[in-house]
């Protein structure tokens, strides 16, 4: 996954290439979150994994927007950069057992079906 993260950093200056490449990596790292979530009660360290992975996901966003050739709206990284402090927050909780996975599997999916119906991705 450290490679795809390495992906969307190279491309992300490309819009057409760049979204796609968004929307493969945030949809990896989703279905691995999904999926060591349902199996987070019999192997906890894979699902911290990929809470640790999603959390580095969100912090690549970040760094990407803060990038002054970034074209993205000002209001549109402001939220960006909302969500991904609220991840931070709450993978802690969930790391402590005080809260939910599914409010980050939420935010992510939301995140997947803005780039696709941006028509970005095909």
């Amino acid at each position: 996954m450290s490679q795809a993260l390495k992906g969307y950093a190279e491309h992300a200056t490309s819009t057409k290439s760049g979204r796609r490449s968004e929307y493969e990596v945030i949809a990896k790292v989703t279905q691995q979150l999904r999926d060591r979530a349902v199996e987070s009660k019999a192997n906890f360290p894979a699902f911290a994994d990929a809470l640790h992975l999603n959390q580095k996901l969100w912090t690549a966003l970040v760094v990407d927007i803060a990038d002054d050739a970034n074209p993205l709206p000002d209001e549109l990284k402001a939220r960006i950069i909302y969500l991904a402090d609220f991840t931070r927050h709450h993978t802690g909780r969930i790391l402590r057992e005080k809260a939910s996975v599914l409010p980050l599997l939420e935010i992510n999916m939301a995140v997947l079906r803005g780039l696709k119906s941006e028509g970005a991705v095909t």
